[in-house]
């Protein structure tokens, strides 16, 4: 029989700042936001539970952004643009794979595909703007 995971505050509280936020956030960011409600919670707890949430499917990995893994509480398909300026993550909430290149994908490898993600690199508005 499964043992259902203890669902602590702290864990709660981790799943909820990433629900709450679309700047996809580092370990460390949460760790921060987090910090001043649990004194006593380590960065390590930090790390237990994402790895958690991602083989969970309950939150995805961006991917490594300027060395450190960023993550996004929400898991419905969508596309990301990462600045290659400053390292900002933004949704790209309008964007949909054709159905004829998930079916090229799917026969060109013979996999199924469940979940796909996609991401471009460009410059954000923000650094536009400086430069």
């Amino acid at each position: 029989m499964a043992t259902a995971k203890k669902f602590s505050r702290k864990r709660e509280a981790i799943l909820t700042c990433l629900h709450g936020t679309t700047c996809h956030p580092t370990a460390e960011w949460v760790y921060q936001q987090l910090k001043p409600q649990f004194p006593d919670l380590s960065l390590g707890t930090v790390y237990r539970n994402l790895a958690a949430f991602k083989a969970e499917g309950v939150i995805d990995s961006v991917g490594v952004v300027n060395g450190l893994e960023r993550y996004d509480g929400n898991t419905i398909p969508h596309a990301h643009v990462v600045c290659e300026s400053c390292g900002a993550v933004l949704d790209a909430e309008t964007i949909e794979l054709p159905d004829e290149l998930l079916a090229h994908v799917q026969q060109d490898t013979g996999c199924a595909i469940r979940r796909y993600q996609i991401s471009f690199t460009g410059v954000c508005p923000n650094c536009l703007q400086k430069h």
